[in-house]
């Protein structure tokens, strides 16, 4: 049989090490399982890959130009080198020597603006040369070897393997520096950093998952590089299983391949990160800007049924005063688990349940699992059936398989007609007037009997029809989730014409953040799982979902009081923000803990209210830049080596760090903060970074740092987030050397701000000998917000001001700021606080002012 490469069998060799060891009597001898899995390695050294039957591509026998590059045609391949951005080249190699047609799912930009391009061949090479990029394709052996402008090398082929095949699988060997650091990768359980590690790309119902569990329920093999605060990307645009090779094998090369297809993958060259990741989401999209109401608080649970347990549930939210946005239903709200159908024995007012809830501000989100009950007489089965959408086995038989409702047969959305039809099924529920849709066990998911997670799914010979031809399952897999989430989107787009769609999927391939949001699947209640949670959400933000979150509290097992209030405490600051629970598990409601602890959840939940303004504004920079809302520090810090593997803590936007509590009973911790001034969220103390700082953190606090000459917009706490308008609008200016801040405004709702129906407001401030002045600039756009205040909250003023002037007007001095409240302006000092605060009226027009 031939050997794949070490992609498959590191697992294996850690089994056979234990085993080595047990029998060496290592355990008794105190021996360390590393030295026999050391010596493991010794003795099954890695053969070089040409001795494995893998076959290099060979030297070229011609070379074409063309106007963007190259193509070559080498002895057992063709390649062909595309420049399609002064920072962005295109890699494409395929063994039977012709390449195949230019398809993908992820890809939406394929028309790019001339770059200059110049073309230099010698005997030994062909140098494509752009402002940024020097690309050498090498003739004997053909490679491809990527410089800066200065020549220094940003990713290089390793010698004496480089492209290679073997039968249907394709792969490249890559030179790993040892000072090099990888991300990304999408929905990972491990750490932020993932050299040494062998991930495989392969959508799976991951159920139990742990540190460690590979691969989990989606798959995107978009790796981000950093090397002397230098970055680069690289996505590798294959849907069959893949894998990252990042020196599980050797230490000094990574490598990428997979079993079947073509080693198809863009190079995007920063040097900054955050352009990199830009670039890599101009290609392949970003994510929509939501509906404002998404970024609330969302409860769900397996399941909240019938449909008096609902109402329960809603009215305790609001009797309590816990802000709430969505109530969620999962599977037990249909009719035997038939997707599109309602159980009207469990829920016989559905309709005015959800209309009800509206009243008080919930939005209903209703579960849609892609399995289809094979039942004659069932409508959506006879509708799919002679709509020919299902997918079938290669003899023309329907293929079925076991999930929920029993045997199904499953929609073959890779059809352009399929997706179509699944997306209009979805009107019924529409017009009920359900808010958002949940797409789960889109792996797909099926229950086989087998201990293998990754053959829990479909039959692998099972046929699809993709870009009008007959595909089996292994390549359509990866992006199975990601389909039915594009017919679900667009079908919602139909539906409801004008307005942004809420989608969440399980699972999902790149480009999938186009059309919905994330989770990490069925996590578990424990402290490891509130620690995993964030190397997880950073690692899909820096692979283009930006819209992501975990089961807060976890969804498998029962919690402790204090291990859900921290899994809240830190949740409340993830892009998406729910609580899920399992069947049969202890109540999982911010109030399920008593009354002590239910003080502690209220509090943690009003604060992402509280940021609201900023939060949303963090999102629509996410949608127009591909910069995620939720970052690890080294984004914004690239030059920083403390780091770069930093996942206990993170950035929400580039203003606010957060450092949860990760530890059982802790009630301090450690949090580093890159160079430059920081000030604590609440108590307004000043630190210069960077440095570690040890932060008391009691079980009603979770540690905040904000960075200096941050403006911070916030709004008092609401039940929902469209319960009232915004009033005061809430400006925390944290004084720095550089201070700016921007506030994005609009209906929430529409597409209108598509149409330039936005408005996006500036502030800045500086510091002098007299005082410090705050700017804000001119309402941008033509959205124009319901009539309010601002209310300045000027941190870390340390002598009481003598005046305040607004655009040079004197402002009236005020006692208290409980006095201030009920005034249309005037300004007060925090003497204890060391906190000026000053109130006017919002305008829309450039506003100055003055504390001296």
């Amino acid at each position: 049989m031939t050997r794949r490469p070490f992609q498959c069998s590191f697992r294996v060799g850690i089994r056979i090490a234990r085993g080595l060891h047990r029998l060496a009597g290592g355990e008794r001898k105190r021996v360390p399982l590393g030295l026999s899995l050391m010596l493991l390695l010794v003795l099954l050294a890695p053969v070089p890959p040409a001795a494995e039957r893998w076959q290099m591509i060979g030297s070229a026998r011609s070379v074409t130009r063309e106007a963007r590059g190259v193509t070559l045609a080498c002895q057992n391949a063709r390649l062909q080198v595309t420049v399609l951005a002064a920072d962005l080249v295109r890699v494409r190699m395929r063994p039977e020597g012709v390449l195949g047609l230019d398809e993908s799912w992820a890809v939406v930009k394929t028309e790019w603006p001339p770059v200059p391009l110049e073309i230099a061949e010698s005997r030994s090479d062909i140098r494509l040369i752009t402002p940024e990029l020097i690309v050498e394709v090498g003739k004997s052996p053909c490679s491809v070897t990527i410089r800066d402008a200065r020549g220094e090398i940003v990713v290089a082929e390793a010698p004496e393997s480089g492209m290679m095949w073997n039968g249907q699988d394709v792969r490249v060997w890559k030179v790993m520096p040892p000072d090099e650091y990888y991300y990304g990768l999408g929905e990972r359980a491990g750490p932020l950093e993932h050299r040494g590690r062998v991930y495989v790309n392969w959508n799976t119902d991951a159920y139990g998952y742990q540190r460690g569990t590979d691969p989990l329920y989606q798959s995107i093999p978009f790796l981000l590089a950093l090397r002397h605060g230098r970055s680069y990307g690289i996505f590798f645009d294959n849907t069959s299983r893949s894998s990252f090779d990042l020196g599980g094998t050797r230490r000094d090369r990574f490598s990428f391949g997979a079993e079947g297809g073509e080693l198809d993958y863009y190079v995007f060259y920063g040097p900054d990160p955050k352009k990199v990741l830009e670039r890599y989401t101009e290609l392949v999209g970003r994510m929509p800007l939501p509906p404002r109401w998404a970024l609330g608080y969302q409860q769900s649970r397996w399941s909240y049924e019938p449909e008096q347990r609902v109402r329960e549930i809603a009215a305790e939210f609001r009797r309590r005063r816990i802000p709430c946005d969505a109530i969620y239903l999962d599977i037990d709200y249909m009719d035997g688990f038939r997707s599109f159908t309602v159980d009207a024995q469990k829920f016989p007012n559905f309709r005015r349940m959800i209309a009800d809830l509206a009243r008080i501000g919930v939005k209903v989100v209703a579960i849609i699992d892609p399995g289809i009950k094979r039942e004659p007489g069932y409508w959506v089965y006879d509708e799919g059936l002679k709509g020919g959408h299902f997918v079938r086995m290669p003899d023309g038989s329907l293929y079925s398989g076991v999930v929920w409702p029993g045997e199904c047969v499953f929609p073959d959305f890779a059809r352009e007609e399929t997706r179509r039809w699944w997306g209009d099924l979805y009107r019924g529920l529409v017009e009920a007037g359900v808010r958002g849709f949940w797409n789960d066990m889109n792996e797909p998911a099926v229950f086989v009997e087998t201990d293998r997670l990754t053959e829990r799914t479909m039959a692998l010979e099972a046929v699809h029809e993709a870009h009008g031809r007959r595909t089996d399952h292994r390549r359509v897999h990866n992006v199975y989730g990601l389909l039915m989430a594009r017919a679900t989107f667009e079908g919602l787009k139909r539906l409801r014409p004008g307005q942004r769609p809420f989608i969440l999927t399980r699972a999902s391939y790149a480009g999938g953040h186009r059309y919905a949001a994330t989770w990490t699947g069925d996590n578990t209640a424990s402290w490891e799982h509130l620690q995993l949670w964030i190397p997880m959400g950073l690692n899909l933000g820096l692979s283009g979902q930006p819209f992501a979150g975990p089961d807060i509290g976890g969804f498998a097992g029962n919690p402790s009081a204090e291990l859900y209030t921290r899994f809240l405490q830190a949740g409340i600051f993830s892009p998406f923000c729910r609580g899920h629970s399992q069947k049969g598990t202890r109540d999982r409601e911010p109030w399920a803990f008593g009354p002590e602890y239910e003080a502690l959840n209220r509090q943690a939940i009003e604060l992402r209210y509280q940021l609201l303004p900023y939060l949303y504004t963090v999102f629509e920079e996410a949608a127009r830049t591909g910069v995620p809302v939720m970052r690890p520090l080294f984004l914004e810090y690239p030059a920083d080596r403390r780091t770069y593997r930093l996942d206990t803590e993170f950035l929400l936007g580039r203003d606010l760090l957060i450092a949860p509590v990760l530890v059982e009973g802790a009630r301090s911790r450690e949090v580093y903060l890159p160079e430059g001034e920081w000030f604590d969220f609440w108590t307004g103390e000043k630190v210069i970074g960077p440095r570690q700082v040890h932060v008391e953190a009691p079980l009603d606090r979770v540690p905040i740092f904000v960075r200096g000459g941050a403006i911070i917009p916030m709004q008092p706490v609401v039940h929902y987030v469209d319960e009232v308008p915004v009033d005061p609008l809430i400006l925390s200016v944290f004084p720095g050397r550089v201070c700016e801040g921007a506030l994005y405004e609009d209906d929430g709702v529409s597409d209108a701000f598509q149409r330039g129906l936005y408005a996006r407001t500036r502030f800045g401030c500086r510091l002098s000998a007299e005082g410090i002045v705050v700017e804000i600039g001119r309402r941008e756009g033509s959205y124009i917000p319901p009539s309010r205040a601002y209310l300045l909250r000027i941190t870390a003023v340390e002598r009481e001001p003598e005046r305040v002037l607004r655009s040079g007007e004197e402002v009236v001095r005020v006692q208290t700021l409980a006095a201030l409240e009920r005034r249309a302006e005037g300004w007060s000092y925090d003497p204890v606080r060391r906190i000026v605060w000053v109130k006017f009226p919002d305008d829309g027009r450039t506003v100055t002012i003055a504390v001296r």
